[in-house]
């Protein structure tokens, strides 16, 4: 018997309709031999609800007590969909963080893991029983329930699955697998049949919404196999695995767009050392992720320093940042708001050249303004204009996915 971790999103349990047809999807494979830990989320727009009831009552809720509240979506599925398998004639039993000893730190709202004893899980799957996992949430040390961040529902299956060794972790959606692009934008986009660990990781930090970014994390770290796959149709997914050498044969995989972006600059800084640390430290305190980093060259002494976040963090970061700037007398801060990271991903890069030339050539074609780069070993990012984000993405696309003007060959393994 196989052993696998399956997880459904919000869209997949989001009426008793939706969680009736999981029920069906677990049942299925459950009669063909597998034993299934199911890791659901909270039913459609649940978690925000909740969220918007707390700022009703309060400008600025406990951190603590949000995540009391926001916890309780996931334990309504995992009861749910439960009491529906056992219905159905199927022994199954319900799981809370807490009850299988999902250990995190005290980081409310976005709390990362640090154990997972499973002995009660496995004594259940022992016993013939299907378990169904609450996601999203963990425990501390002090025993109060912590969350894990948006969309960390995924996170919980991948650990779950890393801690049990699973077989497969397969993460259901609304979305048959990962695409070259949105297919909302590019219609155009072509799904993979394969993608590596590397290119998942770096699609899923650049604005991809398929996969959390933690999740790929943590299956790239204990190898485990992940799957893509909609829970509203049968249709073959997306792997995510291992990079071998048939990939290194298509120089980009995928191109994707976010738009959660903002620009911060800090004008006439000081060009000496030790500045740089005292903008960026304290920033880094309030656990505000700093994205792309340029610092021009000096002159007369002094230097700007630009730098993107989370278009949500915009406002702290400002804060801490105007109030930082006063100390080390710097001449000002100015920010945007209106701006966009477009990237081209894959892992061919390491072994090919000109895509930044190409990618550079695509954008000025289309007389778009390039105001930042970033490259890494798999990926070139721009920062752009958010009005011509969307027009950036599908030219980019269809110069190296669908060959219109660009080096790249098929996608690999493209449905």
């Amino acid at each position: 018997m196989g052993l696998v971790v399956q997880k459904y999103g919000g869209t997949s349990v989001g009426s008793i309709e939706r969680i009736k047809a999981v029920a069906d999807r677990v049942v299925k494979s459950r009669d063909g031999g597998d034993r299934i830990v199911v890791v659901v989320s909270a039913m459609a727009g649940e978690t925000n609800r909740l969220f918007q009831l707390a700022s009703e009552l309060s400008e600025a809720p406990s951190a603590r007590e949000t995540d009391v509240l926001v916890a309780t979506g996931e334990q309504v599925s995992a009861a749910l969909l439960a009491i529906r398998l056992q219905s159905m004639g199927y022994p199954t039993v319900s799981f809370l963080a807490f009850q299988m000893n999902l250990t995190t730190d005290s980081n409310h709202g976005r709390a990362r893991i640090k154990s997972v004893q499973c002995d009660r899980v496995m004594r259940s799957l022992n016993d013939g029983k299907i378990v169904v996992v609450a996601g999203y949430q963990g425990v501390n040390p002090d025993g109060d329930i912590t969350t894990l961040g948006r969309g960390a529902s995924d996170l919980t299956a991948v650990a779950l699955a890393a801690a049990l060794k699973a077989d497969t972790c397969e993460i259901y959606t609304d979305v048959d697998g990962v695409y070259t692009a949105d297919p909302n934008v590019c219609p155009k986009a072509k799904k993979l049949g394969r993608i590596s660990y590397d290119e998942m990781l770096e699609m899923a930090g650049l604005g991809a919404k398929v996969l959390q970014t933690r999740s790929v994390e943590l299956a790239r770290r204990y190898n485990v196999p992940l799957v893509v796959r909609s829970s509203f149709g049968d249709a073959e997914g997306t792997w995510v695995g291992q990079e071998d050498r048939s990939m290194e044969d298509v120089l980009v995989s995928g191109v994707t767009l976010d738009q959660n972006q903002s620009k911060i600059t800090v004008a006439g800084v000081e060009d000496r050392p030790g500045l740089a640390a005292k903008i960026f430290s304290p920033i880094a305190d309030a656990g505000i992720v700093v994205d792309m980093i340029i610092q021009n060259a000096s002159a007369d002494g002094r230097t700007d320093m630009t730098f993107t976040i989370g278009r949500e963090d915009l406002k702290r970061a400002l804060e801490i940042v105007t109030r930082t700037a006063a100390e080390i007398g710097a001449l000002n801060v100015r920010h945007n708001d209106q701006v966009a990271k477009v990237s081209v991903v894959g892992v061919g890069m390491r072994t090919h050249s000109g895509v930044a030339s190409t990618m550079f050539q695509v954008l000025a074609t289309e007389r778009i303004n390039i105001e930042m780069i970033s490259t890494s070993e798999i990926k070139v990012s721009v920062v752009v204009n958010s009005k011509y984000g969307e027009l950036a993405m599908r030219a980019l696309h269809d110069a190296f996915i669908n060959g219109d003007g660009g080096p790249n060959a098929a996608p690999r393994e493209s449905v």
